[in-house]
């Protein structure tokens, strides 16, 4: 079946109907966080005291990318409550675009592997029903632009790699850490890229993320403390297994979540996996963050939708279902705290363990193949 020249995608239909499903649910509880986004696009712009390049240094709480607040600036001309309704469609459009990013990236990957393509698109169908949930939680309830962007901008450097596409790989990757500062956990990605070529998109990757946020701690050095802002330790926290009983979030935590996701990711490049880079990323944030806000289990289902079309080569992409369950059932259907910060732990570290240890079977046509001009072991198929 065909509209116009452009063939019908049933898996694509079928997940913009389960898509509507859900953000007719979300939409009756919706936009929680949307007020953050508001604030910062007007003390960004001038429209309130106290901001412009000041912004980070007097309000420290808004722990969102410029990127992000000028993307808000797009519905800030419209009724406040059209607005928010417009930002909810808006976000959750690019959730069902970045399903179709993952399904194209999944198809360049494999091409000439004599992997089935109907059998990708299963494959991306029934991931994406795990996605979705999860999507319209940090799209549509939580209106979370900030971590919107920095999925979506991380999603096209997925594609960009697949594609070979070097400097927008380092692009993208510069928009998603400029969009949410934790994104710098996905930059393992740039190692994926061939040698030769990946000094220039680490370049393009530092230059715009310094173009986007030393203006504000060049002006205001005050805007430094905003790295120490502090969040309550939950009781639901993985953080409380491993002892850690302080009330706010630890001065510690921050720069170990980056340092935990960036080295998993490191090692998973190095091992020829590199889809499971912004999956093992997602896993260093939740088992280390003091906070067990739902919405960020989209990033670990995007990192497992990758993982499920790209990294392996099962029909089922049982991994998908098993953190949906897991990280997002727990936290609806299990009452005990500590229960919940228990199998948040458990699946954090045993998805990485299989991901990166797990032992996998090359698809046909892979074996011994370089990306172009990497001399090392590659990951990557260019074309």
């Amino acid at each position: 079946m065909r509209i116009g020249r452009y063939p019908v995608r049933w898996h694509i239909v079928l997940l913009t109907l389960w898509t509507t499903v859900w953000f007719v649910v979300a939409e009756r509880h919706a936009a929680v966080s949307w007020h953050y986004l508001r604030q910062g696009e007007q003390l960004l712009f001038g429209q309130a005291s106290g901001g412009g390049l000041a912004l980070y240094a007097n309000h420290p709480e808004l722990q969102i990318g410029p990127v992000s607040f000028l993307v808000a600036g797009l519905f800030a001309p419209f009724p406040p409550d059209l607005g928010e309704k417009l930002a909810d469609a808006f976000m959750s459009g690019l959730g069902l675009y970045m399903l179709v990013l993952v399904g194209r990236a999944a198809a360049d990957h494999y091409l000439g592997t004599g992997v089935n393509h109907k059998r990708l698109q299963q494959r991306v169908l029934v991931a994406g029903a795990a996605f979705i949930p999860m999507w319209v939680e940090v799209s549509v309830r939580f209106a979370h632009l900030d971590d919107v962007l920095a999925l979506f901008f991380t999603t096209l450097a997925v594609r960009a790699l697949v594609r070979g596409n070097v400097t927008a790989v380092g692009v993208f990757l510069a928009l998603a850490v400029d969009s949410k500062p934790w994104a710098v956990g996905f930059l393992p990605l740039l190692l994926a890229l061939p040698r030769p070529s990946r000094l220039r998109s680490t370049a393009w990757t530092v230059a715009l993320v310094a173009a986007a946020w030393l203006p504000f701690y060049l002006t205001h050095l005050e805007t430094l403390h905003a790295a120490r802002f502090t969040i309550p330790n939950q009781p639901a926290s993985s953080l409380r297994w491993f002892g850690v009983d302080d009330p706010v979030t630890p001065w510690w935590d921050r720069p170990a979540q980056m340092a935990l996701g960036m080295g998993l990711g490191a090692l998973a490049v190095r091992r020829g996996r590199w889809p499971a880079v912004v999956f093992l990323a997602a896993d260093a944030r939740v088992l280390l963050d003091p906070s067990v806000y739902t919405y960020y289990n989209a990033s670990v289902l995007l990192g497992t939708l990758i993982w499920d079309s790209i990294g392996q080569r099962r029909l089922v992409p049982w991994v998908s279902w098993i953190a949906l369950i897991s990280l997002y059932g727990s936290a609806l259907l299990i009452p005990s705290d500590a229960t919940r910060g228990f199998i948040r732990l458990a699946f954090c570290i045993g998805s990485a363990a299989y991901v990166l240890l797990w032992p996998q079977r090359a698809p046909r046509g892979h074996r011994g193949r370089r990306p172009r001009g990497d001399p090392a072991q590659g990951s990557l198929v260019s074309r």
